[in-house]
């Protein structure tokens, strides 16, 4: 009970984290904005406030830093959930979120939009299309590998990846070097310089149906990581939860990708750091991790537009920050 307790006062301490980060956000730029301003911006599109701040400072809050911020918590929420999500259902911790191929089939689409001239909106529209796609492809093959379901699905993931790697790799092969490789290749490193309201109106929904069914599983997660032989015992249908885990968890990847391009470690790493503060119930880890992932990409996002006269991509940052770290849970966790 006093560790319930615990928990629960741990996800309320993220949130608040995650209000304080949000509001400094909207601070760091190039254009400066105090917190007052911040405040009386966002109040002003609930009650009628006398404007304090200046036309500029309004339109570079409201269409510059607030779709950028809402993505980076929304993207960094999705593939922190679906991280956890598949280590819990495959019982391994080394699972991420592009583990049946999401990530490879939305950088082969965006690439083939690309390719095709097509504009910022087709070049999501097609990352998120062609990842569901691939992600299909891997159930499918999986249905027809012989033995353990889990282990299929895993090497089912491993070959389509590889295969449509191989597609995408073709494709900057024949990409014009003066500016579709250039603009594949920046793509492929993940960003959020370009994000807009459209394309917060576009991934929400698909991010919004994958997540609310995790929360709501979360019990039934927690008794899968018993196996499957327990989760008979008590009642719940093991492939049938695992199938709608993963049918939520490639929709969150799928849309987060889409609108972000390829953003590693956050899905792999946020969801141990998650697990030191609340421990391995997901009743806790859940909410947890969609917060501290939230949090995560927020202020990663931050510094990516910041530190230097031009952006980090974020795929570069997150490798900086998650490799060195999880090689120190790891290290730890042997020596203890």
């Amino acid at each position: 009970m006093e560790r319930c307790k615990r928990n629960t006062l741990i996800v309320v301490g993220l949130a608040l984290l995650l209000m304080i980060a949000i509001v400094i956000s909207f601070r760091l730029g190039r254009y400066p904005i105090s917190t007052k301003e911040v405040l009386g911006i966002l109040l002003s599109r609930i009650y009628p406030i006398e404007p304090f701040w200046t036309d500029r400072m309004e339109t570079v809050m409201i269409n510059i830093r607030l779709p950028r911020i809402v993505l980076a918590c929304l993207v960094g929420c999705c593939l922190s959930a679906a991280g956890a999500a598949y280590q819990g259902i495959f019982q391994n911790p080394m699972a991420a979120p592009d583990i049946l191929g999401a990530s490879a089939g939305a950088a082969f689409g965006a690439a083939l939009a690309i390719l095709n001239h097509g504009s910022g909106f087709m070049i999501t529209v097609s990352a998120f299309f062609f990842s569901l796609l691939t992600v299909s492809l891997v159930y499918l093959v999986s249905k027809r590998v012989r033995g353990k379901s889990i282990l299929g699905l895993i090497l089912a993931g491993i070959i389509v990846s590889s295969l449509v790697s191989a597609g995408t790799s073709f494709i900057k092969l024949v990409a014009d070097p003066t500016d579709q490789l250039p603009a594949i290749t920046y793509w492929l490193m993940g960003s959020l310089s370009g994000a807009r309201i459209r394309d917060i109106k576009f991934a929400v929904i698909p991010m919004t149906i994958g997540l609310v069914p995790l929360l709501l599983l979360r019990w039934r997660m927690n008794v899968l990581t018993m196996g499957d032989d327990e989760a008979r015992t008590m009642g719940v249908d093991a492939n049938q939860v695992r199938f709608i885990v993963i049918i939520c968890a490639t929709l969150t990847t799928a849309s987060s990708v889409s609108v972000s391009g390829m953003i590693g470690w956050v899905g792999l790493v946020i969801p141990h750091l998650a697990r030191k503060l609340v421990g391995n119930n997901y009743n806790h880890l859940m909410p947890a991790t969609i917060l501290f992932g939230a949090i995560f990409l927020l202020l990663v996002d931050n510094v990516s537009r910041t530190l230097l006269a031009t952006e980090i991509p974020l795929g570069i940052l997150t490798a900086f920050v998650g490799a060195p770290f999880f090689i120190y849970l790891i290290t730890r966790e042997r020596e203890t």
